[in-house]
């Protein structure tokens, strides 16, 4: 080694250079939550239960995509639909307790490539924060949606079952 090279004086210069070439980069941070980043398309966020045009749910109780959660994150129980109950559900059996452990899921999307009747899509939300353990268990409370206020998942993905998109 040569008196410099025993000094490390090149190797201070270069790790100085790139430094200060780092420095006058863009800046890849963002001011959250003023400025929010785009997601990609197949972002798999917070579920949904999705309703048919009338209104009515889409979920049949079938369990496939119970079946299908590799994590055990979903549970539910079917019921049988009563006369009154005509106009909330498509079929005679229908999910009475439907729900989803945060917590467990790994956001695969295997329950909504599993689920016959495009009931259950993974969205482009984020799952909000919380400071309980208890409140990560999503029931149809919070997973159904509106009949005002309809999610649109045709962004997201294409799954191939929908006639359009």
């Amino acid at each position: 080694m040569t008196f410099m090279e025993k000094l490390y004086i090149p190797a201070i210069i270069k790790g100085m250079l790139v430094t200060f070439r780092h420095i006058l980069k863009r800046r890849k941070t963002i001011k959250y939550p003023e400025e929010t980043r785009e997601f990609a398309p197949v972002y798999r966020g917070m579920h949904v239960l999705k309703r048919d045009e009338q209104g009515r749910e889409n979920c049949t109780a079938c369990g496939l995509c119970a079946v299908a959660c590799p994590a055990e994150a979903i549970t539910m129980t079917s019921a049988e639909r009563t006369k009154e109950q005509k106009d909330l559900y498509r079929e005679e059996k229908y999910a009475s307790m439907y729900e989803i452990n945060m917590l467990r899921c790994i956001f695969c999307g295997l329950c909504e490539e599993a689920c016959p009747k495009e009931a259950i899509f993974l969205t482009d939300r984020l799952v909000p924060t919380q400071f309980e353990r208890g409140e990560f268990i999503y029931g149809k409370d919070k997973l159904v949606e509106s009949k005002e206020h309809r999610i649109d998942i045709t962004k997201r993905q294409f799954t191939g079952k929908r006639s359009t998109i």
